[in-house]
């Protein structure tokens, strides 16, 4: 018999763009350190790629985006100490507002960052997305 939790759980990440950069959270990790992330989450019962992003996006930052792909420009197999994802990245363009801590149990800070100005502490996901070789940056 399987452990049905130790099965993949599959996530939306939502890369979202604003004059040249992408939107990065001061991420708080399990064991108390913190890693930079991108908004996003798990994909709940019956909601679309995109419904899912949309929600992430208000419920962690309250930012208004427009969602750009009509399907996942990349996709990750995120495993770590913490589980293991598969992630569906899409992309959004930022519209209004600034980012707000509306988790900040989760969250410490949000910063707009250049792909150029990428900090040592990514988590492994966006560690694979920038990877991947895919430019996400184009809009």
């Amino acid at each position: 018999m399987f452990d049905i939790e130790k099965r993949p759980k599959v996530g939306v990440g939502i890369i979202i763009l604003k004059d040249g950069k992408f939107l990065l959270g001061h991420r708080k990790k399990k064991d108390g350190g913190f890693h930079w992330s991108i908004p996003g989450g798990k994909i709940e019962y019956g909601e679309s790629f995109r419904d899912t992003a949309i929600r992430e996006v208000v419920e962690e930052t309250g930012l208004e985006v427009e969602i750009l792909d009509n399907k996942p420009l990349v996709v990750t197999n995120d495993i770590y100490s913490e589980g293991h994802y598969v992630t569906l990245f899409l992309r959004a363009r930022y519209i209004s507002k600034e980012p707000e801590l509306k988790e900040p149990q989760t969250f410490k800070e949000w910063r707009w960052l250049s792909i150029d100005d990428l900090p040592d502490t990514l988590s492994s996901t966006v560690k694979n997305l920038v990877n991947s070789g895919v430019d996400f940056l184009k809009s």
